[in-house]
């Protein structure tokens, strides 16, 4: 039997099209193509010639023939063409067999996100489809075969589990923040989102979901109003220093640096406005005393030497606290540098939370997910900001252990090979005998990779890449010229043979907030935070480069006197259920809300979990009788002693207790200058829960070896 005219099936339909028409149909139920029905060779025409993932199954037994899109689905399969549905997807026809039959009776099965357990790369593994079993009709009207149109929607499935726990992640960010922040929208200026910073300032009223107007009838006249107006109308942001404001529930003036940008929707349009800053009361207070202290200072300089002497030290004690303002200002301004990335970030958490909004109110909940996943990456990516702060200003908390450089950077290779892209060859150069390290080997690596992005962007055509290593020998006047000790130093270079850097710009190259990439490609922050990472280590890095004739980037680490940790220097057996035997942990966290969250985390881990909310009840409980085999403990603490002082207290009383700081910034003094005793080790927040549970089960095995 031949169709009329050329087909999709007779000419084309990609792969799976030819390996159709060799296939030896004659050994299957369905006989030799020439004696199919018309409606089944037309159908397989449409098929074959579709892009979306399809497999017609034949006759009683469900014979498959599928497309190209459909072959992708099967992953590494036996054959599947021309054999039963019960047999390729053995696995899981019980499942699949009373729809397929539904199909065979004239019933049409639509199904979304439906989940199989299936083998299809050499494992068995959840995935999740979205398909329609259709049955088709010849002629007559008889079923000859059921039509599966389907699509894999794991990715999204997976992509929505993970998402609740952004959106945690987001409101911890943010309300953690120590200025005051607000997101409203629309030339209302509609309250959507503020932090508990700017609840404090605001006194006890309701703002979300309300217009700036109605929620701050007091403000009318004092400017606030006009300058949202002219920040919605205009898109161009706002600041001002010391701004006086009038609130009806606090008492006189006070005074607050202001930011308002503008944050944009897709098209570029003004669909909002960010609002954030600092109370300042205490910095003008500050300043206003100093002036008329002065003042009367001019006026009684004559005066008896005692009333001088007292006036002198009234003077001290007004700068004194003028200065202690003046930081809080530098902290004020330094978030007008940040604004804009931030500003970003916030832009899509609040626009995910939006959208979140809609579909709930809506009464849909596909795609909510996606949605938090988007919110997830801002977390993140407002995370990385924060330490690339931190290590600009010297102050990250670092877990310096001694590190092989070598094996570090050929760990490394890989990914730095699918950063750079296939554009970019990449050479790794390790010198024999390399000396080790004691360096934050996972601040190491981000220090690296941010290297390798930049050296990548500087070869917008291509190029090459090498990393090399070197031992390498200070003497007193060298060494003086890095402004580091004589010594030996372990050497990373990074070269590059891209577009290369002036003078001037090489000059630049470390400050905060200098980039020359294109506006909103860059935070200026990157070198900046290898620079304070590296010399918070102890070394120093040193740039050469040219224009035209690309750039070399050398870390000098200090050389550790000792070997190396390698990557199974852990514990010698597994914990049970890798989790906790009871064993007791001592929790010292201020934030209520922390402490009751790590709390379950530890006690669901199987830990019996003593709980303290300030340095001395955590002493208290040290001195204690029970026992406590290990001290979990944030590093800032009310109370009078800081988590440091706890611990150093605690092994006095206890000279085994293991100690895991928690922390998302400590000064350099209180941790020791960055590095910490035996039995001492630090995570940085946020980090994952399942990775405090894990670095808990390894410090208490270590113990116990």
């Amino acid at each position: 039997m031949t169709l009329p005219g050329p087909s999709a099936f007779q000419t084309g339909g990609g792969d799976m099209g030819a390996k159709v028409r060799a296939f030896d149909w004659a050994r299957t139920p369905l006989g030799p193509i020439a004696g199919w029905s018309a409606a089944l060779r037309v159908t397989v025409d449409q098929m074959l010639a579709s892009k979306f993932p399809a497999c017609l199954f034949c006759g009683p037994d469900l014979i498959a023939i599928y497309n190209d899109g459909y072959h992708t689905i099967l992953g590494t399969k036996p054959q599947a063409l021309g054999r039963p549905m019960r047999e390729t997807w053995r696995e899981v026809w019980p499942q699949l067999q009373p729809i397929a039959e539904r199909a065979l009776a004239g019933e049409s099965t639509f199904i979304e996100d439906y989940r199989i357990h299936i083998d299809r790369h050499g494992r068995m593994e959840d995935a999740w489809f979205t398909f329609n079993y259709g049955p088709v009709f010849d002629e007559h009207g008889s079923v000859i075969a059921m039509l599966d149109t389907v699509v894999e929607t794991t990715s999204k499935v997976l992509a929505e589990r993970r998402s609740h726990e952004e959106r945690a992640q987001q409101q911890r960010l943010l309300q953690q923040m120590p200025g005051f922040v607000g997101v409203m929208a629309g030339p209302d200026h509609v309250f959507e989102y503020v932090n508990d910073a700017y609840m404090r300032i605001a006194g006890p009223r309701t703002l979300l979901g309300r217009p700036v107007r109605a929620v701050f009838p007091e403000l009318r006249g004092q400017g606030f109003f006009e300058m949202l107006d002219q920040v919605y109308a205009t898109g161009e942001p706002l600041r001002a220093h010391a701004l006086a404001v009038r609130l009806a529930h606090a008492p006189g003036e006070r005074f607050v640096d202001l930011l308002y940008e503008p944050i944009h929707d897709a098209a570029g349009q003004v669909r909002g406005i960010f609002a954030g800053g600092y109370d300042v009361t205490e910095r003008v207070q500050a300043e206003t005393a100093l002036r008329q202290l002065n003042a009367t200072l001019e006026q009684r300089v004559a005066e008896r030497t005692l009333a001088r002497e007292r006036a002198w030290q009234a003077l001290a004690e007004t700068q004194d606290a003028l200065r202690q303002a003046q930081k809080m200002e530098a902290v004020g301004q330094l978030t007008g540098g940040i604004a804009h990335d931030f500003n970003n970030l916030l832009a899509g958490i609040g626009g995910a939370l939006q959208l979140m909004r809609l579909r709930l109110d809506q009464g849909q909940t596909e795609g909510l997910r996606a949605y938090l996943d988007m919110g997830e990456r801002s977390v993140r990516r407002a995370a990385s900001l924060t330490q690339r702060l931190l290590a600009f200003s010297r102050r990250q908390t670092l877990d310096p252990r001694p590190t092989d450089v070598n094996r570090l950077v050929q760990g490394m290779q890989e990914m730095v090979a699918r950063t750079v892209g296939p554009a970019v060859q990449l050479a790794v150069e390790p010198a024999p005998a390399t000396w080790p390290t004691r360096v934050d080997a996972s601040q190491l690596e981000n220090a690296l990779l941010n290297l390798c992005i930049n050296a990548r962007d500087a070869m917008p055509e291509g190029g090459r890449l090498a990393l090399a290593t070197a031992n390498r020998t200070l003497a007193e006047e060298e060494a003086a010229a890095q402004e580091l000790p004589a010594g030996d130093y372990v050497c990373l270079r990074v070269t590059d043979t891209g577009t290369g850097m002036s003078h001037a710009i090489v000059q630049r190259v470390f400050d905060p907030f200098f980039t020359t990439k294109p506006l909103g490609q860059g935070t200026g922050l990157g070198l900046s935070m290898v620079y304070g990472f590296v010399r918070q280590s102890g070394g120093q890095i040193q740039v050469d480069s040219e224009p035209g004739r690309g750039t070399t980037m050398t870390l000098l680490l200090p050389r550790h006197l000792g070997e190396a940790e390698t990557d199974d220097a852990a514990h010698t057996a597994d914990p049970p259920g890798g989790g906790g035997a009871g064993e007791t942990l001592l929790l010292i966290e201020d934030e209520d809300i922390v402490r009751d969250l790590l709390t379950e985390v530890l006690q669901d881990a199987g830990y019996t979990v003593l709980g303290a909310a300030d340095g001395p009840a955590g002493l208290r409980q040290l001195q204690a009788s029970g026992p406590i085999d290990l001290l979990v403990t944030d590093v800032g603490l009310p109370g009078g002693m800081n988590g440091r002082q706890v611990a150093d207290a605690g092994r006095l009383l206890r000279p085994e207790l293991q100690v895991l700081f928690i922390t998302g910034y400590a000064e350099a003094a209180t941790m020791g200058n960055g590095f910490m005793e035996a039995g001492m080790e630090v995570m940085t927040k946020p980090f994952d829960l399942a990775a405090l549970v894990t670095r808990v089960r390894d410090m208490l095995d270590r113990r116990m070896v």
